[in-house]
């Protein structure tokens, strides 16, 4: 009975579509799974969705490519410098004399961050060139053609471990929020389709109302005429017509706006043409809960969310310990250098060059201040680790109900396809029995309306379903009529 009703509906939709004007000429009616992929091949919101997407693909790769070696160039080409300088004299007195000093100098690096130790090495080449004019004229060479160098702090945050334990979490959630985003405009393309849909089925509705109406007052005119019914009935069926005329130019209306509603999410021009058929079908998807909820706990993005903040309490744990402890950091190079007055001998007669240096940092007395920065930190951990099983509470909840949702929507849809056909036909009956004087125009208008409000449930049961789809598909991110993950 589903599909007879849902042929009914379709024939109205192609009532409605000519009685609205649509062209002859314009495109096929869209199913809805046609529109659903038009929203998401060329609406406005996917392709915000699918910026947000990039943007995050884009800063994972920067992240990635900060990890492998750098190579920068720098310098000062040149810096020059005039001013008047104290000079001690051998006497013991100064005197202030002018210097005109141009420096030029070139650096050549090549650093590799350390994520395991959180330090970073280095090899750099620099050459440089002095010159100096005024009392005493000095034009010099300096060259360091290669020094090895680390830099590695000691008890202090491996920031760069850190990162990386954070950045994949992200990347993957990303992936997530953009999925759910699609899912997203899918469910709200899918509601502004039932909403172009119940308006072409009121539309439809109102117009054979209207027709029906204008027959039953011209065929009461006459009975009226000869004596047959009372002027009550007269003006009851005049009234009646009148309703249906007004409710017809107000379907039209919600027609025209469901339908530049649809355009809108569809990136469509006002003008562009633009019809839909009714669902001839609907998926028999058994939901498991548990298949739900456990597809629920793997792709959604507040799972990966959950797992980024308790990453980031753990990290806010240990800065607090370290940051404000004891601490130092080694710097360490070696290389070779030399001098000479002409670049011809700035690469000759090299000579070493080491540099060590520990730097220390030891707070002596904070007051206490460490200890509940430490405490601050675990308890807010302790927080993120209640509001994250909450979170992963509710995620299983949502799609236990989501799946039992959609197997009451189906139940409904069924119920309201065959509420929908036994209407119309009661319908069908109580106006061929009032034709020929058997039932009062009560008893008629009366199966009218149980006859609209039956076609007007199974509409909202349609959309029900579709939304209880649709919303299941969000709130898993699993396809259960493919029986696999969404990508």
């Amino acid at each position: 009975m589903s599909h007879c009703a849902l042929r009914r509906a379709a024939l109205g939709a192609a009532l409605v579509s000519c009685w609205a004007g649509v062209p002859a000429r314009a495109q096929e009616p869209m199913t809805l799974a046609q529109v659903v992929a038009m929203a998401l091949e060329r609406g406005l919101q996917a392709r915000a969705a699918e910026a947000t997407r990039d943007a995050a693909r884009a800063r994972d790769r920067e992240f990635h490519s900060r990890l492998l070696p750098q190579l920068s160039l720098s310098g000062n080409l040149p810096a020059y410098d005039r001013s008047i300088i104290p000079v001690v004299q051998p006497d013991g007195s100064t005197l202030f004399l002018p210097l005109d000093q141009t420096t030029t100098s070139m650096n050549a690096r090549l650093e590799q961050a350390l994520p395991l130790t959180g330090g970073s090495f280095f090899v750099e080449s620099q050459l440089s060139r002095l010159s100096i004019t005024g009392a005493q004229e000095i034009k010099t060479w300096r060259s360091r053609p290669v020094t090895f160098g680390i830099s590695q702090p000691i008890l202090r945050p491996n920031i760069t471990g850190w990162n990386g334990r954070e950045q994949p979490v992200r990347a993957e959630l990303a992936e997530r929020q953009f999925r759910e985003a699609r899912e997203d405009i899918a469910l709200r393309t899918a509601d502004l389709f039932f909403d172009v849909y119940a308006a072409e089925v009121t539309l439809a509705t109102a117009t054979n109302n209207a027709a029906v109406n204008d027959t039953l007052y011209t065929l009461n005119k006459g009975r009226y005429e000869v004596g047959r019914i009372g002027e009550n009935d007269l003006l009851q069926s005049e009234l009646a017509l009148l309703r249906s005329r007004t409710t017809l130019d107000g379907a039209r209306l919600e027609h025209r706006q469901a339908l530049a509603a649809l355009r809108i999410a569809l990136h469509l021009a006002p003008d562009a043409p633009l019809a839909i058929v009714g669902p001839e079908r609907t998926p028999e998807i058994q939901a498991d809960t548990l298949v739900a909820v456990a597809q629920a706990l793997r792709n959604r993005a507040s799972v990966s969310d959950v797992e980024l903040q308790r990453v980031q309490a753990d990290r806010r744990v240990v800065d607090a310990r370290l940051n404000n402890g004891f601490g130092a950091t080694v710097n360490a190079s070696y290389g070779y250098n030399t001098t000479a007055d002409n670049f011809d001998l700035a690469y000759r007669n090299l000579q070493e060059s080491r540099a060590l240096t520990l730097s220390v940092d030891i707070p002596l007395w904070q007051w206490g201040a460490r200890g509940e920065n430490v405490a601050a930190a675990k308890a807010d951990r302790d927080r993120v680790e209640s509001n994250a099983q909450a979170t992963l509470d509710q995620t299983a909840h949502e799609a236990h109900f989501a799946a039992l949702q959609l197997a009451q929507a189906r139940r409904s849809l069924l119920l309201s396809a065959t509420a929908d056909t036994v209407a119309g036909k009661r319908f069908e009956v109580a106006y061929n029995r009032y034709v020929i004087g058997r039932i009062t125009i009560d008893i008629l208008y009366i199966a009218q309306q149980e006859k609209d409000q039956a076609r007007t449930q199974y509409v909202n049961a349609l959309r029900n379903y579709w939304q209880a789809y649709y919303r299941l598909r969000r709130l898993t991110l699993y396809d259960f009529e493919a029986d696999r993950p969404i990508l």
